[in-house]
């Protein structure tokens, strides 16, 4: 691009920023073909009308096809011809708008702000077929793109409306030899035949087809300067100077992709109508608009290794989750009242990897949901309302699970811990009452549960249930001493009172030893809840428990859940539990946690920031402190080392009471070389941040 050229469109794009259009032009010619588009002729020699063009969407990631490529164009080719032999004899048409993602390959390093966005209508038809001027003209330019993957024959023509406003038609991948009798600056009538559509060995190995673009200005480029597809970052500008040209072809269908906001716009929508007490992450809000394993995409094309998603359990978009999802969905979605293999299949699925005591299953939609059931099964079976939570807990939003979550009700905006809640402390061996290397620390800690069952019994009260995540996620990534849950288990049912244990971050193998973590405590829960992880970012979640705990429920009102258990649902959830069997995701967590642990301790050894490592398997959290003696939480380093790594390209949060613990929660898929490339750009951050 010559220099004048570039000095064009930065000022272009600082007028439509404004909120100004590109140039004078583009409202009147807005207003102009809106009105008038009714003038304009067929620009093939074919029918296109809903009921003989199929609409390709060409924005699926690489990883959906069978080989991907590095090579976006052998992607696109590849992909193309697949889907023109599934659609055929119908005519394929590729979007105008569509941030083509299939030019991406998970592998292959791009640069930070790739050009994707197309800027055209693509028309397949066979080589030979006839291009009409669609409206008189005169011929504006001719060229010969022959590189591969380009153009093949170009033609250029330039309009006018009424007014005299000038517009460009731009018509590529046309056989060179039908452009020979053309010069620049010949009239062209409306309907003449311009060109025919080439080959591939003459149209940059293309499958045969028409792209056809509709320009607002020329931009003092010749033929071979125009660009087809541009920026994601430049797209407010090149969406006023290519328009959507189905305004001339009146293809009547869904040829443009939907309309992408800018991140500044996003924001401000936000903040217009989304509910203010939902948070954004990072000072600079990301616009993710894809994920493929263990990677987030901007709409820059950027890539971000994700290593806080634990919904996204099997890794994002995983090819067998969709096509399940996409296979059932198409089938049928209905409720639980109906038979149905999925069902059964799943519930008798979950059954066995779960211990043979906890043998009935209810399925619902989040944790939340499923929490909320757990206490009622509780109060069901025990006929009472106390309840014993750890200190720091989060158990979910519903008003009755904010009363049992510490982490909210003693928050900001919270009401105190309700009356009928005993808050058991923390089991926190780095900077609890008990530290390690002491003897007996779980059943030291468990302690304070049979205090407060002490206290509760004075009272004349009795515990329905002590609910505990099997390893504390918001008090700080914080896993029990062995033997809390089995001491804490045993005080509560000394006293009639259920166990339940919330599995819905730390469950479906996450730990890399075992399904579920309060195995790695040698216990049997009474109830045990679990989500996130399940439908690997559908919503599914579940209950299991003892068939004399369902049996107690079972005789009141009937429990229904409208979602809960349809096909859909349990066709996704089949498919993650054969994910984890098959890519042995459980030796996997327990291979790169290791691997992340060691990591972390040996940069714990170079920066004195972190003051502590903690975790099982793929559930690991690092403790910032500004000395290592006072244990003094340090959340502003973390915070910064956080927006550090974003801008890395490393997806990261905070957590704990204190905000100062960095948790590391990736996709079980994780690899060794993902991990590898965490550990050295966070210790590129630490050393430039001198932490």
């Amino acid at each position: 691009m010559r220099p004048a050229q570039a000095a064009l469109i930065d000022d272009m794009l600082r007028r439509v920023l404004a909120g100004q259009p590109a140039h004078e032009t583009v409202p009147h010619l807005r207003r102009w073909l809106d009105f008038n588009n009714h003038r304009f002729g067929p620009v093939v020699d074919a029918p296109l009308d809903r009921d003989h063009v199929a609409i390709l969407d060409a924005s699926l990631a690489p990883e959906r096809l069978a080989h991907p490529s590095q090579n976006g164009g052998e992607n696109l080719t590849a992909w193309w011809r697949a889907q023109l032999a599934r659609i055929a004899p119908r005519i394929g048409i590729g979007r105008y708008a569509e941030d083509r993602g299939i030019y991406d390959h998970p592998e292959a390093p791009r640069e930070a702000n790739p050009r994707k966005i197309h800027h055209a209508i693509d028309i397949f038809l066979p080589a030979g077929s006839k291009v009409l001027c669609p409206y008189p003209g005169t011929v504006a330019d001719i060229g010969n793109d022959t590189e591969r993957h380009g153009f093949g024959g170009i033609l250029i023509l330039r309009h006018e409306t009424d007014a005299g406003v000038p517009f460009w038609t731009f018509y590529g991948h046309l056989a060179p030899a039908g452009l020979a009798g053309w010069k620049p600056g010949q009239v062209v009538a409306q309907g003449t035949l311009i060109g025919t559509l080439a080959s591939e060995a003459e149209n940059g190995d293309w499958p045969p087809h028409l792209h056809f673009q509709l320009m607002t200005h020329l931009m003092g480029w010749e033929a071979l300067d125009v660009i087809g597809i541009s920026w994601a970052s430049q797209w407010e500008l090149w969406r006023e100077i290519c328009l959507d040209p189905n305004i001339i072809l009146g293809i009547g269908a869904n040829c443009a992709a939907p309309v992408a906001r800018s991140p500044l716009q996003l924001v401000a929508e936000r903040r217009r109508h989304f509910a203010p007490s939902a948070s954004l992450a990072y000072a600079q809000p990301l616009k993710i608009v894809r994920g493929a394993g263990c990677h987030l995409y901007d709409e820059t094309g950027r890539a971000y290794l994700d290593m806080v998603n634990n919904v996204a359990h099997v890794g994002h978009s995983h090819p067998r989750v969709v096509e399940a999802s996409a296979r059932q969905m198409a089938a049928l979605n209905t409720n639980s009242r109906y038979l149905h293999d999925h069902l059964a299949g799943y519930i008798k699925r979950l059954a066995d990897i779960l211990p043979p005591e906890l043998s009935v299953i209810y399925l619902v939609n989040s944790g939340s949901e499923a929490n909320d059931l757990a206490l009622r099964l509780a109060q069901a079976h025990t006929q009472a309302r106390d309840v014993v939570v750890v200190d720091h807990a989060y158990h979910g939003h519903l008003s009755n699970l904010i009363d049992i979550s510490p982490y909210k009700f003693d928050g900001p905006g919270g009401g105190g811990r309700p009356s009928h809640v005993w808050v058991a402390e923390m089991p926190d061996t780095y900077r609890g009452r008990l530290r390690d290397g002491g003897k007996d620390i779980g059943a030291g800690y468990a302690e304070s549960v049979a205090t407060l069952l002490m206290d509760m019994i004075g009272l004349g009260r009795k515990p329905m249930a002590f609910i505990a995540e099997s390893i504390q996620g918001c008090g700080g990534q914080i896993p029990f001493p062995p033997g809390y849950l089995d001491a804490a288990y045993r005080h509560i049912r000394r006293e009639g009172g259920v166990c339940i244990a919330d599995e819905v971050q730390t469950g479906f193998g996450r730990v890399g030893t075992h399904w579920w973590a309060f195995e790695t405590q040698g216990v049997t829960p009474d109830i045990v809840t679990m989500g996130k992880p399940m439908g690997a970012g559908h919503p599914l979640a579940a209950v299991a428990t003892r068939p004399e705990i369902a049996a107690a429920f079972a005789g009141g009102m009937e429990y229904f859940n409208t979602f809960g258990g349809n096909p859909v649902s349990a066709a996704i959830g089949l498919a993650v539990l054969d994910i984890i069997r098959d890519e042995r995701l459980l030796a996997n967590a327990r291979a790169r946690g290791m691997q992340l642990m060691d990591g972390l301790r040996v940069l714990a050894g170079r920066h004195p920031a972190i003051g502590h490592i903690r975790g099982l398997g793929l559930f690991i959290g690092a403790e910032f402190v500004q000395d290592r003696t006072t244990l003094q939480p340090d959340a502003a380093a973390l915070k910064t080392v956080i927006e550090g790594m974003k801008d890395a390209g490393v997806l990261l949060s905070s957590e704990g009471p204190h905000h100062n613990v960095l948790k590391v929660k990736p996709p079980m898929v994780i690899s060794e070389q993902e991990c590898a490339h965490f550990l050295g750009l966070l210790d590129r951050v630490l050393t430039e941040l001198g932490r």
